[in-house]
């Protein structure tokens, strides 16, 4: 597997992505609110800014993208990985590609972690720094942990 930065004409295959996996793994955790709002969020100019950014990377097996991850400045902004490629690695390939980036320039790595996506922080290091509420339509409430993970200094 490979991870490299996107490029423009992957927008659709990151999009499947995207909407693949916050349309499976998402309603297990939160109200179908929530996923609505992230896949809203992740509208294909969103992904097109991201691409833009220089920022977005994909993680591919083959032709196929399986995963993907974006950061700004010190702070990563998503990480996706299809629902039947997780449980492979394919998360941690890609958090190490976006922590070496970021570590390049800052000492701190900081996410805001979906209540799926917790767990997986912690065994890499992360602390959980504070707690996020977003409010939605209809009275629901996305929570979320706001984490951190500082460079190791030797």
């Amino acid at each position: 597997m490979e991870y490299r930065t996107a490029v423009p004409d992957m927008s659709e295959a990151i999009y499947h992505v995207l909407h693949t996996t916050i349309q499976t793994i998402y309603p297990k955790y939160y109200p179908k609110e929530v996923a609505d709002f992230f896949c809203r969020h992740h509208s294909k100019e969103h992904i097109l800014d991201g691409i833009v950014s220089g920022n977005m990377g994909v993680l591919t097996d083959g032709n196929e993208i399986v995963g993907t991850g974006c950061f700004d400045g010190n702070h990563i902004t998503g990480v996706y990985v299809l629902p039947s490629r997780q449980k492979q690695g394919c998360g941690s390939q890609i958090m190490d590609c976006l922590e070496a980036e970021i570590m390049k320039k800052y000492d701190t790595v900081i996410l805001d972690a979906s209540l799926p996506g917790v767990r997986f922080y912690e065994h890499r290091g992360y602390k959980t720094v504070g707690h996020g509420i977003y409010e939605l339509e209809h009275d629901v409430k996305l929570v979320y942990e706001i984490m951190e993970k500082k460079r190791i200094i030797d």
